[in-house]
């Protein structure tokens, strides 16, 4: 595996919603596991996102937690909350494990002040800058799309990513990976710019990467 992760070491997934970009190689995975372990792998996740999702003929050790609830994957504590975005009941996570907070923020039109709340105090934070606003316009989607990723259940901009770090974080956060790339209406080096100027312009210092869609993100240390 290109992350050197081998699938069999897992111990659970857990799921935010049921877009296809999230799941479509959900049943893969837990078959996968199954097989070579013998044992079915925990997938934590909301009511309504089982309930959204085409499990064909598997039936998942599933584990249901409420959006806003707290649960625990081995020494790993996991707070989640609701996000806006178009899917049955989206979330968002932090991940919390020997005194270090991981703040993980994708598909969302907007950042409302209850996400700031769950965010504060995080030291990592994967966060949504899926599109280039210009590039959007003029790119290959039907307008419907276009409005539908511009909207407040949508996705978030590079610009949109960039005000919220440079406004809303506390600046307890030290690393910042930018995620969710559009390969249609981004481009990882257009994300980059956008945050560094914005970074910038607002005297604020910070370890940034940027995941690619083609590959893993570059290892940093906790």
């Amino acid at each position: 595996m290109e992350a050197e992760i081998d699938p069999a070491s897992l111990s659970a997934v857990v799921v935010s919603h049921e877009h296809g970009d999230h799941v479509c190689g959900l049943v893969a995975l837990l078959r996968h596991h199954q097989s070579c372990t013998g044992r079915p792998l925990p997938v934590y996740l909301n009511e309504r996102t089982h309930d959204a999702i085409h499990w064909k003929t598997l039936t998942p050790a599933t584990e249901i937690v409420q959006a806003g609830s707290c649960f625990s994957i081995g020494d790993l504590e996991i707070r989640s909350f609701t996000v806006p975005h178009d899917a049955a009941d989206p979330m968002g996570f932090v991940v919390e494990a020997e005194g270090h907070r991981l703040g993980l923020l994708t598909d969302l039109g907007y950042v409302p002040e209850s996400v700031k709340f769950h965010l504060r105090g995080c030291h990592f934070l994967l966060l949504e800058s899926n599109h280039d606003l210009e590039m959007l316009k003029v790119g290959p989607y039907p307008w419907s799309v276009k409005q539908r990723v511009m909207g407040r259940n949508g996705h978030l901009s590079n610009d949109m990513a960039a005000s919220f770090v440079t406004s809303d974080i506390d600046w307890d956060l030290h690393t910042l990976v930018l995620g969710h790339l559009s390969d249609h209406t981004n481009h990882p080096a257009v994300a980059r710019l956008t945050m560094e100027n914005a970074l910038r312009q607002a005297n604020l210092n910070l370890h940034l990467e940027v995941a690619e869609q083609s590959g893993p993100v570059r290892q940093f240390r906790w």
